[in-house]
């Protein structure tokens, strides 16, 4: 394929040039420096691309410029409104009473139709001023139909050689003290979880929890971030990494498989890039860094020519939660992103 227009920039990296557009894991083994969008429902699209620069790409901190105190949101419309979203909380309450489950993640994705105006560039560009993120990402590969913008705190793999690292957040508050006992339970559980998958592709006994409950500060919210390592087997390809440890455990739930099911029954529409991976795989280098795709908008265009800006949200359930706190978490989460959104929407209409 001759080199199409598209660019992808994440923390310290800028790639730019598609070479050709996979959909398959096998792609992930070959040479050269790859895009990575790993949809929830494991969708892959896999970019390789011409050119790829490393430098540092020191983001602005702080607000450039005010963020409206109570933005108007109501153009937003959203998968659960928060009757919908609190009966999906007291089912999931249900089926852990009855043993089915844990955990689970319940998400809902917001979507709002934008100006022909609008420019996911400079949206991306207010987003790393005003939001900086240790996982950031802007993916503009039109060849692709990838339009991203990532503001995520959460490292769902790092890979260095034969060695993987994943950090796992769980657990959302204002302030440390507002952290709730459910929210350190549940980043206990989904720690092991972790820890588990990693070792279905790891060497024995080369698994260990690197950090526990740590607090990580992010912009007027805190989180609790743990961490797992371990030394990959060898000749493991990322098939199996990721076919051990994809969807990432914070946004799916404990056991796995039946936390999968109670997501399928009780959200009615795909999560899409949202809570997928996003980020990139240079086999030239040997390294890879994916984001769990939280904090994360993407455009899709309907067939009317429409253009849909989507973010999505959501929180864990556990027994301990309460469905009207559990909402407040998830418009918590969304409220300042989407507010940046909304900035860039009235300058383009």
């Amino acid at each position: 394929m001759d080199d199409e227009d598209g660019r992808a920039q994440f923390a310290g990296v800028t790639a730019t040039g598609v070479v050709e557009v996979r959909h398959d894991l096998v792609a992930l083994d070959e040479p050269g420096f790859w895009v990575v969008v790993d949809t929830f429902e494991r969708e892959l699209t896999a970019v390789r691309m011409r050119s790829v620069e490393y430098l540092k790409h020191p983001d602005a901190a702080g607000v450039v410029e005010p963020l409206v105190a109570d933005p108007d949101l109501s153009a937003w419309s959203s998968s659960l409104d928060r009757s919908a979203y609190e009966r999906g909380v007291r089912a999931i309450r249900d089926r852990i009473a009855a043993g089915e489950v844990y955990q689970v993640n319940l998400c809902r994705v917001l979507s709002r139709a934008v100006p022909g105006g609008f420019s996911m560039a400079e949206l991306d560009r207010l987003v790393r001023q005003a939001n900086p993120a240790p996982r950031h990402g802007y993916i503009d590969i039109p060849h692709a139909r990838l339009e991203v913008v990532c503001a995520s705190p959460e490292l769902y793999l790092r890979r260095s050689g034969d060695r993987v690292r994943s950090a796992p957040i769980k657990g959302t508050a204002p302030t440390v003290e507002e952290l709730l006992p459910k929210d350190r339970t549940e980043n206990v559980m989904i720690t092991d979880l972790v820890r588990n998958d990693l070792s279905a592709v790891c060497r024995p006994g080369t698994v260990a929890v690197d950090a526990l409950l740590a607090p990580q500060y992010n912009l007027g919210l805190v989180h609790l971030e743990s961490a797992v390592s371990g030394q990959l087997d060898q000749g493991a390809q990322w098939a199996d990494i990721l076919g051990a440890t994809f969807p990432p455990g914070s946004v799916s739930g404990a056991p796995k498989s039946s936390a999968l099911t109670a997501i399928r029954d009780l959200e009615p529409v795909e999560r899409g890039p949202y809570c997928g991976a996003i980020g990139y795989v240079d086999n030239d280098q040997g390294t890879a860094s994916l984001a769990v795709g939280i904090r994360t908008f993407w455009l899709e265009h309907d067939r009317g020519g429409t253009r849909w800006l989507r973010y999505g949200t959501g929180a864990g359930i556990t027994w301990g939660s309460d469905p009207a706190g559990e909402w407040w978490e998830t418009a918590l989460k969304a409220r300042r992103l989407l507010a940046l959104a909304e900035s860039v929407i009235a300058r383009s209409e």
